[in-house]
């Protein structure tokens, strides 16, 4: 498969002929839009700060090259495994994202509870291991501030926890994004709204901009964001001036791209091109991603990448236009899910 394949919409909103919705090669992302309940079938379907990789005493990624095994979701590829544009967020093709409660008391840490069901109803308990993970969770605040991106722990009973803290009152957004044991339709990802109480007055989304700035380091976005035509973005990481050619793996690349459109919070997670340890994929600066957007508009973008240990979030605001793309390179981008 190659990095124009066809993934269909970017959320529930969009007509099935939108196609590729930051697609690339290798993989597919799970597409979700609106919260609501499983439609009729139309198809197949941090701030990063976490530190739970397997890989070390300490949950982190052993930063050695060797997690780059896992990038696929292993349940198939390609158009089996992105949702389709008619499927809602909080469940589809039988699974049922069920938070234990729906509001948190804001500011305060909190042991966030929540289970998968599965189409007979009960708790599932088998997942097939993605990027690393048996799922990942990200957390937004509906006007994209308060990015989150955690690795829950399975109970034994099915039900997922993991600590987390929602700073300021306002709606939030969970995302579930995991693989079914077993399931042929593979990737999946679930989504609901769980409340921080308290006044809130949402944030306007941040203009535009080329860089981001994070705990010292510089993020440089290079490259435009196309609706309808795929394009290359890379993303340049420097600290203090000097490019930063010794990013570590994180959960098998070194960079992840979580992207959500403005409008409705559709959801895309993208991984890049090449894999730590493949003798051809440099540590940075640079990570590079091939990106298609379905419609103009705004998009907010996280980028998760770890250096000296720390995993970090670079956030940009990117305004996707009408047109034909500049030409990108070899052609190969790099994997969803």
């Amino acid at each position: 498969m190659n990095a124009t394949t066809k993934i269909g919409a970017f959320g529930a909103g969009l007509a099935l002929t939108f196609g590729v919705a930051f697609g690339v090669a290798f993989g597919v992302g799970s597409l979700v839009g609106p919260i609501g309940s499983d439609p009729e079938p139309a198809g197949h379907d941090g701030h990063g700060n976490d530190q739970d990789d397997p890989d070390d005493g300490d949950g982190r990624d052993a930063g050695n090259g060797t997690e780059h095994e896992d990038h696929g979701h292993g349940a198939g590829s390609g158009a089996e495994q992105h949702q389709s544009a008619a499927a809602t967020a909080a469940t589809h093709r039988g699974y049922t994202l069920a938070p234990d409660a729906e509001s948190l008391a804001p500011g305060e840490p909190a042991d966030f509870r929540f289970r998968v069901l599965g189409p007979d109803g009960a708790p599932l308990t088998e997942y097939e291991r993605a990027h690393g993970k048996d799922l990942h969770l990200i957390v937004v605040r509906h006007d994209l501030a308060g990015y989150q991106h955690l690795h829950p722990t399975l109970g034994d009973d099915g039900t997922w926890s993991v600590p987390l803290t929602l700073e300021t009152a306002g709606e939030y957004r969970v995302f579930a994004d995991f693989v079914p044991s077993g399931d042929p339709d593979g990737a999946l990802t679930l989504a609901a709204d769980v409340s921080a109480t308290g006044p809130y007055e949402p944030e306007p989304l941040p203009a535009p901009e080329r860089t981001a700035t994070v705990d010292g380091y510089t993020v440089t976005l290079d490259g435009d964001l196309a609706a309808g035509a795929e394009s290359e973005l890379t993303l340049s990481v420097s600290r203090d001036g000097r490019p930063v050619t010794d990013l570590e793996p994180y959960l098998g690349a070194y960079g992840h791209l979580v992207a959500l459109r403005a409008e409705d919070l559709a959801y895309l997670h993208v991984h890049p091109e090449g894999a730590p340890g493949d003798g051809e994929t440099p540590a940075g600066p640079g990570i590079t991603f091939h990106a298609q957007a379905p419609s103009a508009g705004a998009y907010r973008l996280y980028l998760d990448f770890r250096h000296d240990g720390t995993v970090r979030t670079a956030e940009f605001t990117v305004e996707a236009t009408e047109g034909v793309a500049a030409p990108t390179g070899d052609g190969h981008g790099g994997h969803a899910h």
